[in-house]
């Protein structure tokens, strides 16, 4: 399940380092399994839940339950991610992206795990990326099991809801955007296709179990790993948060690369406290892996 966890960063957890050397080792000595989150991507513009002005301030995210419980909010949620997919599709890979691409480009990695649904990955060219929340470019009926592309479901919803096009207050890690219940007005929810049933993204929502078939897949890419490099994650939910543990069991090196506390951090060799975009990339120029086609110093 992704439930919302009431945590903090314990006083006695040791603090952020800058020094890269760590990680630089880990990935120069291959067998890295990466394991990803929302501070990954809020350089290309997608904000983050929890770090600094993280949308889980102002935004309840939607519920399994909720979803499936009420025509009310599943009207709601689509009017709203309908609008987010707009800002979701326009996002392009950073430097951190480009550099986890690089670093499978050149053997280094053995697997690449990522809890955020936005694409990013695959559209900087990483390969078998494991989205263990699953994909906001994917739409899953639930009545017959038919899955579709996002963009033909957003081509219908425009031409059912002609003209929508309020202005959102802001844009979440789930792709939705914040908006009142005056802006979501009486918008149209358009049925499967198929089967007329209930359209649901393809993505897990909190209060939702991630497939165990996927878990598995997970921990068996952990199981082999020579280390796990967590990037911009805060660990906050179990779902992330239990490969660390996996590790750390089997002795495997944990490392964290995130601006703030996670809740991982005991088990790390260490945390690095800075930018991923910039930390990633003089990893790579360090490792004299060309990122983006641009040799190293």
């Amino acid at each position: 399940m992704r439930p919302t966890l009431s945590w903090t960063p314990e006083e006695d957890l040791p603090p952020g380092s800058t020094d890269l050397e760590p990680v630089a080792d880990a990935l120069g000595a291959g067998g890295v399994v990466v394991l990803s989150g929302a501070g990954l991507s809020t350089e290309s513009g997608i904000p983050d839940y929890r770090g600094e002005g993280g949308s889980l301030s102002r935004h309840t995210p939607m519920t399994y339950q909720d979803f499936t419980g009420s025509e009310r909010a599943r009207r709601r949620y689509w009017a709203r991610s309908h609008l987010g997919w707009r800002t979701f599709r326009r996002a392009l890979p950073n430097a951190g992206h480009r550099a986890v691409a690089a670093f499978g480009r050149h053997g280094l990695l053995s697997g690449v795990i990522t809890q955020n649904v936005d694409g990013l990955h695959q559209a900087a060219g990483s390969e078998g990326v494991v989205e263990l929340h699953g994909g906001l470019d994917r739409v899953v009926c639930l009545s017959c099991g038919d899955v579709s592309r996002r963009r033909e479901l957003a081509r219908r919803l425009e031409e059912a809801n002609a003209g929508f096009a309020p202005v959102a207050a802001g844009i979440n890690p789930d792709g939705d955007a914040d908006l009142t219940d005056e802006q979501v007005g009486d918008f149209r929810v358009v049925p499967c296709a198929v089967c007329g049933g209930v359209l649901k993204p393809d993505v897990v929502f909190f209060g939702e179990n991630v497939p165990p078939r996927r878990v598995e897949h997970c921990r068996a890419l952990v199981r082999e790993a020579a280390s796990l490099l967590v990037l911009g994650s805060s660990l906050t939910v179990m779902s992330g948060l239990r490969f660390v543990r996996q590790a750390a069991r089997a002795g495997t090196p944990v490392l964290v690369v995130n601006r703030d506390p996670t809740r991982g951090d005991r088990h790390a060799v260490t945390r690095v406290a800075l930018p991923l975009g910039t930390a990633l990339t003089t990893v790579a120029d360090r490792l004299g892996v060309p990122v983006d086609g641009r040799t190293a110093a």
